[in-house]
């Protein structure tokens, strides 16, 4: 196994598990997320998905480089949203009408699947410190993490 596809790999589970702890938090925890939170999941779940359709159908090279720009790009957004929760959404009393709340919305995501994407708190309520420093930020370092990891995957030479 090459070390590039260890790493899209290394990507996914990261993410697989961010969404894990995030699922734990809300449904053992009772810490109902709002749309930027689940607008957040989704990019972890798409990240893992593109690494592992990388990973088992293109060929080692050019196709990893493309999963590594797209999860890079992926990972960037995802810095970006936390950065929005964390700085701007927290602090309105309703996220209503928010782009992460009239994606989700539009997207049926919510609705179909409420487990895992339902918007059950306003943004200020869904502040959260988990060890004393806020979810948000904690997504915001990991997301940071994966566009490291998935950068490294760009630039790796076969």
């Amino acid at each position: 196994m090459s070390i590039t596809t260890k790493l899209l790999h290394t990507i996914a589970l990261v993410c697989i598990a961010a969404v894990g702890v995030a699922l734990v938090s809300q449904h053992v925890f009772d810490m109902q997320p709002c749309a930027w939170c689940v607008l957040q999941r989704l990019i972890y779940i798409v990240i893992a998905l593109v690494c592992w359709v990388g990973v088992l159908v293109l060929r080692p090279g050019l196709g990893h480089r493309i999963v590594g720009g797209t999860t890079l790009i992926l990972g960037l957004l995802g810095v970006m949203a936390a950065w929005y929760q964390y700085t701007v959404a927290a602090q309105m009393f309703s996220c209503a009408q928010t782009f992460a709340d009239r994606f989700m919305v539009a997207s049926g995501l919510d609705a179909g699947f409420p487990w895992l994407f339902g918007i059950y708190a306003t943004c200020m309520d869904a502040r959260v410190n988990l060890i004393g420093i806020e979810y948000a930020l904690w997504s915001m370092g990991l997301f940071a993490v994966v566009a490291f990891l998935s950068a490294l995957v760009l630039i790796r030479k076969r």
